[in-house]
């Protein structure tokens, strides 16, 4: 950056080059993450699965993807996004092809299903590469703008199905050469910042290092609550639509997919306000938007349009506090750490979303309602906007 910029704050043109450049690839990871659900119940016909099968196909590269953004983000501490972001995508094409061979054994799809995880490591290598292009006044909506690649999920469960009514491989074939084109132009265009901190402890102390910082863990629970809420209702929503409200599955994945849109759209904003107000007062505020609406969803309300309102009003808060919580670990956590502490926080944030489905399906089985449920989770978005109004606003003077 030169002097007039960084005087001005403004980020040179390399950081908005990267800024595109890691939002196109989060994306195609992400779809490619995402083969499998959006085909679990053609699977499951096929290959004579249980519901049970069905959730593990489903659930294992999400697992995965999330627990290996772990190395994979003190990975590109030390060896950079240039290297790290063509490297996973390219390395992503192979469990990819792998399902088109996989399909008709439960075993090997599981195998491909454990190797397509990689796909969702790279959120773990485009925070430190954004972080570290954009100064702090900016930071905030530079991140936004790259968490809307969490839309490729959107994506793959969109355009996954209708791809695979012409040729049931042709939706695994148009995702490794997108994967394959993008891989190249990383390759070529992707530049880490040239004051870059290169760590040289080992990757094990420095992930040791990582998780003995307070605010890592607590930057973890508010991104479970945020990001974790998004997967869930992600994973859960289309079930909840079709039985309480008793929607044709097709209303409920278009219904489903408006929140996801709601969430893409909303993460931006959440980072754009972060610059703005400190991150983790936009964070309670948006939790708190949450909470309140997801008690007046547990009166089970008309879908429309006031139960259309709360859903989508949920999705608003989510997804912005989404954004605002790593605008937060811009501002509390060391240059040289982000990897690491994207990681950490990243899993956890994924991980997350596995509970809540559970508990929804465990208390519907037990009450016939999603009454406790909804309430559940205004309780624990409550805690989180407490605890980020109360605590991580003093957060950064202690980092």
């Amino acid at each position: 950056m030169n002097e007039a910029n960084a005087a001005e704050g403004r980020p040179p043109a390399a950081a908005y080059r990267n800024l595109a450049l890691a939002t196109l690839g989060f994306t195609l990871t992400f779809w490619a993450w995402d083969l499998i659900a959006p085909l679990g119940s053609d699977y499951k016909d096929r290959l004579g699965l249980s519901s049970l099968q069905q959730s593990l196909l489903v659930a294992v590269p999400v697992i995965v993807g999330s627990l290996g953004r772990i190395p994979v983000g003190a990975l590109t501490d030390r060896y950079g996004a240039r290297l790290m972001f063509p490297l996973v995508s390219a390395l992503t094409i192979l469990p990819v092809l792998l399902l088109t061979v996989a399909r008709d054994s439960y075993t090997a799809m599981l195998g491909a299903g454990f190797l397509l995880g990689l796909g969702g490591t790279t959120f773990a290598i485009g925070v430190p590469l954004v972080n570290s292009w954009f100064p702090p006044a900016r930071r905030g909506f530079a991140i936004g703008v790259f968490g809307m690649g969490t839309g490729g999920v959107a994506l793959s469960g969109y355009f996954t199905p209708r791809i695979a009514k012409h040729g049931d491989n042709l939706p695994f074939f148009v995702v490794a050469v997108a994967l394959a084109a993008f891989a190249v132009l990383g390759a070529l265009l992707i530049t880490d910042h040239p004051d870059r901190t290169v760590p040289t402890m080992s990757l094990g102390r420095r992930l040791g290092q990582a998780g003995r910082l307070r605010v890592t863990w607590e930057l973890s629970a508010l991104y479970a609550i945020g990001f974790g809420g998004v997967v869930a209702f992600g994973v859960y929503l289309p079930t909840y639509l079709k039985t309480w409200y008793e929607l044709s599955p097709t209303d409920a994945g278009t219904k489903a997919a408006g929140f996801a849109v709601m969430t893409v759209i909303c993460r931006p904003i959440g980072g754009w306000l972060a610059d703005r107000i400190h991150p983790a007062t936009v964070t309670a505020w948006a939790l708190a938007v949450v909470a309140l609406f997801a008690i007046l969803q547990a009166f089970d309300p008309p879908l429309a349009p006031l139960g259309t309102i709360c859903f989508l009003s949920m999705a608003a808060g989510l997804g912005a506090a989404g954004g605002s919580v790593f605008a937060l670990v811009s501002q509390v956590t060391p240059q040289a750490q982000v990897g690491s502490v994207t990681g950490i926080v990243g899993a956890v944030g994924g991980l997350g979303g596995f509970v809540p489905p559970l508990v929804m399906g465990g208390i519907y089985s037990a009450k016939d309602s999603y009454s406790i449920g909804f309430m559940l989770l205004s309780d624990l978005a409550l805690a989180g906007c407490v605890y980020a109004y109360g605590r991580m606003r003093t957060a950064q003077r202690m980092a």
